[in-house]
């Protein structure tokens, strides 16, 4: 991106260097009534008190009519300048200079998308850069916006998202009014969420605040990715400019993500090819769209089996090397390649949490593990995502998905005939594993199929037979829904985004309409499977999705509970011998039943449901997507079976 001076009259006429008095002369003056000259007399008691009182109903004498230009002027060219396309906010005080700039001066450039909390405009940010492959901006306001926002960087942080948040403060003490911008204001704004971000700042000036969030983006943007944060200081975006001219927008060049060591590649080759049972796992392998084809490559060189937690699109569901439903090749190993994984060793351990918690590994003795990826290369240590230690062989410090290529021509260039004929045998086996997989899980889906509640095998097999033939995306599932990808033919990048990362409970929803967004310009069906409990954390998304016109079609898997921790509890009950019956207290959502689709007509959103009839399921699902494709938002709330 080239170097950009501000002090351009063709774009225009970007903060003006002829000062307030040719600004001004150069404006209309305002109609008398909307800004008068002087302050009204006000009587001191129709006054509620300094909590209630706004300030902009306080106009000084001593302010000029009108400003030629604002810090937030800049900001929001900066935002421009890095390709921002979209900030979701919930709109506040402390960055209306910002907001007032992006509406105004570069015309609703990036567009702003209006949320009701600020745990839906981060994990609408969130979804959004999973499809998309670039941040989305988010603006929050103050300590208590960015309070709000928490829940969603954390999601963001653990599933190594790039999302670039805002926030508003007042730096300067003697600028704040009395009440709320003190209550909403802090030294250190940002300490709020250093422990879930890669990098924070607040900027003292325009040019600190430019250079500050190209770093911002650039940091959040190289692997490992994260979310960062800007403190905006409200001084800075409201004030006039006073040098327009020293400003510059600075040039912005993306990391190109480092491969791993040569050395390192060759030696992992060389283990990989000469393997008996070799196979590989992963989890974030695919950051960009051609990380899905570099695994197929690896994989097709070794024919081995991959073992995919699909926390990215990485893997074909159909191709006949995915092994992701036969985890007990995990034990026949003798080699494992690791890539990107997010928890290696729970991916490689048996784990029990019965009366005495106990662990065993998954792997036989003697195993090698080679690992490749960039997780290891940026870890804080509160917060304990980075998952238990696990002991391994070969690690390779490098972006997975960009060493993958160096790694296949390594494999190949070991690989000679009798190799070749060894490596096609084991396919073969493999690809017989897979389609005898493939036929059970669609007997599986078969059980129950008739019955009420609906089963989700029926649920997610009725959804397919519908949108099969239309250019679809599932941007979201609910907990443990594994039959899309046991049952559906998933083998385009952008046909899966994986899951929240940090398991916080209101992610799907705001997520799922985030990449919704981002698939809209591409013309993609967006889908999703979300469960009631984290439906009720936001559905104010939902009308976000309806304002935006945002199509999606939202599918609840109402089991009118949250059955994870329902079941949890009939577990500790069945421990000391005491009452199962009664552990539906304080773990399920009914008495009364909640009626989402009538929710989803409140927001205006379009709604179906509740189906308990699995006869009734496919017509409503085929209005439901008539609506989609109409432009619209659209939920089917579908009464299930709890798993």
């Amino acid at each position: 991106m080239p170097e950009r001076r501000i002090a351009d009259s063709s774009r225009r006429n970007f903060l003006r260097a002829a000062g307030l008095a040719g600004a001004a002369a150069a404006v209309a003056p305002p109609a008398a009534t909307a800004f008068p000259a002087a302050p009204q007399e006000i009587s001191k008691a129709a006054l509620p008190g300094p909590l209630q009182t706004a300030v902009e109903a306080l106009s000084p004498s001593s302010d000029p009519v009108n400003q030629g230009s604002s810090g937030g002027d800049f900001m929001a060219e900066v935002l421009n300048a890095l390709g921002i396309e979209y900030m979701a906010i919930n709109c506040a005080s402390s960055y209306r200079g910002l907001h007032e700039a992006i509406v105004n001066h570069t015309n609703n450039r990036p567009e702003i998308i209006t949320c009701v909390h600020e745990d839906i405009a981060v994990h609408m940010a969130q979804g959004y850069a999973k499809i998309e492959g670039k941040p989305m901006a988010m603006a929050c306001h103050g300590v208590v916006g960015l309070q709000h926002a928490t829940m969603a960087m954390y999601n963001a942080w653990c599933d190594r998202v790039p999302v670039l948040v805002f926030g508003g403060n007042i730096m300067e003490a003697d600028k704040r009014a009395p009440g709320a911008e003190w209550l909403h204001a802090g030294v250190d704004i940002g300490q709020i969420v250093r422990e879930f971000t890669k990098w924070d700042d607040q900027p003292a000036s325009l040019t600190h605040f430019a250079e500050s969030t190209v770093r911002a983006y650039k940091i959040a943007t190289t692997p490992p990715m994260g979310p960062v944060f800007i403190a905006l200081d409200a001084e800075l975006q409201e004030n006039p400019i006073a040098d327009a001219e020293s400003l510059r927008i600075p040039k912005f060049a993306p990391v190109v993500p480092p491969q791993g060591d040569a050395g390192a590649i060759a030696e992992a080759a060389k283990m990989l090819v000469e393997a008996q049972n070799p196979i590989i796992v992963c989890d974030r392998v695919a950051r960009t769209p051609a990380g899905m084809a570099n695994l197929v490559a690896l994989a097709e060189a070794l024919q081995c089996g991959v073992i995919d937690n699909a926390g990215r699109m990485n893997f074909p569901s159909r191709h006949p090397l995915n092994q992701s439903f036969r985890r007990a090749l995990i034990g026949q190993a003798d080699v494992i390649l690791a890539i990107e994984m997010n928890d290696l060793w729970g991916t490689l351990t048996h784990f029990s949490d019965r009366i005495v918690r106990r662990s065993r590994p998954g792997t036989k003795p003697g195993a090698k593990v080679i690992t490749l990826g960039v997780r290891d290369l940026y870890l804080k240590s509160n917060y304990q995502d980075f998952g238990r230690w696990q002991d391994v062989d070969l690690d390779i410090a490098g972006d997975g998905e960009a060493s993958l290529p160096a790694l296949t021509e390594a494999v190949k260039r070991l690989t000679d005939d009798a190799k070749s004929s060894a490596f096609e045998a084991r396919g073969k086996k493999l690809a017989a594993a897979h389609l005898a997989m493939v036929e059970q899980s669609k007997s599986d889906a078969t059980i129950g199929w008739d019955a009420s509640p609906i089963t989700t095998a029926r649920m997610c097999a009725e959804v397919y037979n519908q949108i099969k033939n239309e250019d679809w995306s599932v941007v979201g599932t609910t907990i443990r829904l594994s039959w899309p990808h046991r049952l559906w033919d998933f083998n385009k990048p952008y046909q899966w985004n994986g899951s929240s990362g940090g398991a916080g409970v209101g992610y799907n929803l705001p997520a799922s309409i985030g990449a919704a967004l981002a698939n809209k310009k591409h013309g993609r069906f967006t889908l999703a499977f979300g469960g009631d409990g984290d439906f009720m954390f936001n559905p104010g998304a939902l009308w976000t999705a309806a304002h935006h016109q945002i199509p999606i079609l939202y599918v609840i898997q109402n089991n009118r509970a949250y059955h994870q921790e329902y079941m949890y509890l009939v577990a500790m009950a069945a421990r000391h011998g005491r009452d199962v019956t009664k552990m539906d207290i304080g773990t399920t959502l009914k008495d009364p039943n909640i009626d989402y689709a009538t929710v989803a007509r409140g927001m205006g959103a379009y709604g179906e449901g509740p189906i308990t009839d699995p006869q009734d399921l496919a017509p409503a699902l085929t209005r439901a997507i008539a609506a989609v494709k109409s432009g619209r938002p659209a939920v089917v709330d579908v009464v299930t079976d709890p798993r």
